[in-house]
């Protein structure tokens, strides 16, 4: 099962975990959990950080709403929960004009 196979399935079966930070980070930015299960269902995933702990996390982009957003996900492959650790839109400052591609690597 690929990562993002692993990131749905977690989505699908109601194992997701969303850090304080991500919550207030949607709630700030006007975005709904809905919108973040929609990007996870049609979105791919951009870059892969495998050193994160304690799980490799994942930046994973999508438009839903008419609006493209970054969710940055650990997925612990043993338990099946996805952890949204955080949630933004892109800006042209970051990333090129499709979202997917950083100006200035990290």
């Amino acid at each position: 099962m690929s990562s993002l196979e692993a990131i749905r399935s977690a989505f699908k079966m109601g194992r997701v975990k969303w850090r304080l930070h991500a919550l207030a980070r949607i709630l700030e930015r006007g975005i709904t959990r809905d919108m973040v299960s929609e990007l996870v269902l049609k979105g791919e995933i951009i870059e892969t950080y495998s050193a994160d702990k304690p799980f490799p996390s994942y930046l994973v982009f999508g438009v839903t709403a008419e609006r493209a957003l970054h969710a940055v996900i650990a997925v612990d492959r043993e338990s099946g929960i996805a952890y949204v650790v955080t949630v933004y839109e892109p800006d042209l400052e970051h990333f090129e004009a499709d979202f997917k591609t950083r100006r200035n690597k990290r």
